[in-house]
């Protein structure tokens, strides 16, 4: 069934008085703490760079999107540098 305008605005107002905690943790499935070595962070912040994005989560879950995309033998080969 699909979903009125009046519904739609109604569940938009819902939302919008969601404090950001409750936001988030409707959205988030888990937060992951990740520890750098200089020379792994380095490399993310040249990869930043390149791309101009300016949060390390966005460049991580852009990497996680497009190694998902990848075959199984292209995955593979990433694991071996």
């Amino acid at each position: 069934m699909a979903v009125t305008a009046l519904e739609r605005k109604r569940q938009q107002r819902e939302r919008d008085k969601l404090t950001e905690e409750e936001r988030l943790s409707r959205c988030k499935s888990r937060t992951l703490k990740l520890d750098l070595f200089k020379a792994t962070d380095a490399k993310l912040i040249e990869v930043m760079a390149r791309l101009d994005i300016d949060e390390p989560q966005d460049v991580i879950t852009r990497l996680i999107h497009g190694a998902s995309r990848l075959d199984d033998e292209s995955l593979q080969e990433l694991t071996e540098l």
